[in-house]
């Protein structure tokens, strides 16, 4: 807070009295040096090649199949979505869920418990690359759920 000298009354020489007003030169001095910074980062942060992109001509793409979950239970129990199947069904059942498309090129979502044994999670995986599974994705439960 500034104080104010007064020489107008007073039983001294000098007599101080409080002065209300709000001193802004600190703030102004931040708000120029933020101002500085930002003037001297903004081009930094531009692409400095131009380019002129071609339209995109692609057509809309289709909703996208239902996607294939298998889950693994801690006890080795395989499903396929909801149903139960066994490892030596387990290639046959995928193909008939999937239809007639490619199990090349079909993702297969798996989730297991995370009491499954490595073992049990190994064999499901060497059964899905045996029948031509090969793009597998794994299910995890997300962290900041809840938060």
């Amino acid at each position: 807070m500034a104080a104010k000298l007064s020489s107008a009354g007073g039983s001294s020489r000098y007599s101080i009295a409080a002065n209300s007003e709000i001193n802004v030169t600190p703030f102004v001095d931040v708000m120029l040096v933020l101002l500085i910074i930002f003037m001297v980062a903004a081009p930094l942060a531009t692409v400095s090649v131009k380019i002129e992109l071609p339209p995109a001509s692609a057509p809309p793409s289709q909703s996208p199949p239902k996607p294939v979950y298998i889950s693994i239970q801690p006890n080795g129990s395989v499903y396929i979505g909801d149903f139960k199947t066994s490892l030596s069904q387990m290639g046959d059942d995928l193909k008939r869920n999937i239809g007639k498309r490619d199990p090349t090129k079909e993702r297969i979502y798996i989730r297991a418990d995370k009491d499954t044994e490595y073992g049990d999670f190994l064999e499901v995986m060497n059964k899905l690359q045996d029948n031509g599974f090969y793009s597998v994705a794994l299910v995890g439960e997300d962290q900041n759920k809840g938060k």
